[in-house]
């Protein structure tokens, strides 16, 4: 997995969990989903659910008061906030979301490359459905 989805999933799967997931009804013969029309079972469509946007500011405070209110500047460092989210915050690990989102200039950990990581995953976040503020984009 990706490093940018693992942030995603470690911000969006909390939301997720916490508004839990329809398992779907069996149908017959104990399947769930599809529709059987003898022997052959075709797949359901896809549904399209409206998507609740995730306050990706509100689930990082909840997160960081779940581990105590660790002492991370997580609004504006990327370190941070990978430590923060549980993620490993090496500069592989960095020089690896770089590359994935994007970044041109040299991948050497500069604070440049890192105030550019943080800002490139907020917008990323808010991209894919998260409600970002923009003082954490810009």
């Amino acid at each position: 997995m990706s490093i940018f989805g693992k942030i995603k999933d470690a911000i969006f799967g909390r939301k997720t969990a916490e508004t839990g997931a329809r398992p779907q009804a069996p149908t017959q013969g104990g399947q769930t989903g599809g529709t059987t029309t003898g022997a052959v079972t075709t797949a359901p469509a896809p549904t399209t659910q409206p998507t609740e946007q995730v306050d990706v500011e509100l689930v990082l405070i909840d997160i960081a008061q779940s581990k105590g209110n660790p002492d991370l500047n997580y609004k504006t460092s990327i370190v941070d906030l990978l430590k923060l989210l549980g993620i490993d915050s090496s500069l592989d690990n960095r020089k690896e979301l770089a590359t994935e989102l994007g970044y041109t200039g040299d991948k050497d950990g500069s604070a440049e490359m890192n105030i550019w990581l943080h800002k490139a995953v907020m917008r990323e976040l808010a991209k894919h459905g998260g409600k970002v503020p923009a003082s954490l984009t810009d």
